[in-house]
């Protein structure tokens, strides 16, 4: 390398390493929660090998053990919040050189919004504190807190903390100022949820479901809004239960129309508007990964039309339709 370059090159090197720091932070001060008041705390703090969330909604935990592994008779794992207590039961693995390692891998269920099933844990929103509790062959147990994992990079095809695709619930785990690991639960947001599309020859069917519902299903009204317009094409959906279809009035869209317009979908009760989008997934770009291929579509007219169903970068769906043979918006 020229002497005349290596002045750029160590200031390249110095400029990336402060944006790493900076972005490492970011997603530690993300992550972390003061520490919680009342109660006696653990004594110990145990460093997990691994600990996660997976999947949205499956607790994956695994713990050394450090004590005589021939006076262990059982051990569990205890989540707590106030005077609530949850418990689930760790299994002895061999580890390395003759250790054990404690592990468990448990569903989560938020309480307010049940998925169905009876396994797993079930939790109401808020911070709950990791406890591991062994019992010896005399009976005394040990409780022991867990130590706090470094939080990774939030880059990459995949979500750090995704969205539970059952109930929409988060549950995330995050560490206190002390550098204790915890579980943040939340509850889901209130959102109309894109369940499917059906790209056919003749019409496009959108399917949907509404998250956490204020209202009535039948209060809900659909409507197909243009981009850039106030005015929107109401559309009556089909209900089933929380969850919604309807086909996309393509004739309309494109009525007098010489050029491409976009529409997005909305449901509205009330004052509240949601917009139709995909939230419920573990990818971090949906518009990259759902991708959709254009259509001609035969309207019950004759007449064609050119369309593109499609995510945006948010993940909303959005509708781009015109008169087949006409110009195209640039």
């Amino acid at each position: 390398m020229s002497d005349t370059l290596l002045p750029y090159a160590v200031s390249a090197a110095k400029r990336a390493r402060t944006v790493v720091v900076k972005v490492r932070r970011r997603v530690e001060r993300m992550n972390t929660v003061p520490t919680l008041g009342g109660g006696v705390h653990p004594r110990a703090l145990l460093a997990p090998v691994h600990l996660s969330v997976l999947g949205g909604r499956t607790l994956n935990v695994a713990v050394p053990f450090a004590g005589d592994r021939a006076g262990l008779a059982a051990a569990r794992l205890e989540l707590a919040r106030g005077s609530r207590r949850m418990s689930v039961d760790l299994t002895a693995e061999p580890w390395q050189d003759g250790g054990l390692l404690l592990t468990a891998t448990v569903p989560l269920r938020h309480a307010g919004y049940p998925e169905g099933g009876s396994r797993g844990l079930v939790l109401d929103s808020g911070l709950w504190r990791f406890s591991v509790v062994t019992t010896d062959t005399g009976g005394r147990e040990t409780r022991s807190g867990l130590a706090a994992a470094p939080f990774g990079n939030a880059d990459g095809p995949t979500l750090a903390n995704p969205v539970s695709r059952a109930s929409g619930a988060v549950f995330r785990v995050v560490r206190s100022v002390d550098n204790r690991a915890m579980l943040k639960v939340s509850a889901p947001a209130h959102q109309a949820e894109l369940t499917g599309l059906d790209l056919r020859w003749d019409r496009i069917t959108v399917h949907g479901r509404v998250i956490a519902p204020r209202h009535p299903h039948g209060e809900y009204a659909a409507q197909i809004v243009r981009r850039g317009s106030a005015g929107g094409l109401p559309v009556r959906p089909v209900w089933d239960g929380d969850t919604f279809s309807f086909d996309v009035p393509l004739d309309a869209m494109i009525a007098g129309q010489r050029v491409q317009r976009t529409w997005e979908v909305q449901l509205q009760a009330g004052r509240t508007r949601l917009r139709l989008a995909r939230r419920l997934t573990h990818v971090r770009h949906p518009k990259q990964v759902y991708r959709t291929p254009y259509r001609i579509v035969a309207l019950a007219d004759g007449s064609l039309a050119r369309v593109h169903a499609h995510l945006t970068a948010a993940g909303a769906l959005a509708v781009a339709c015109a008169a087949f043979g006409t110009d195209e918006d640039a």
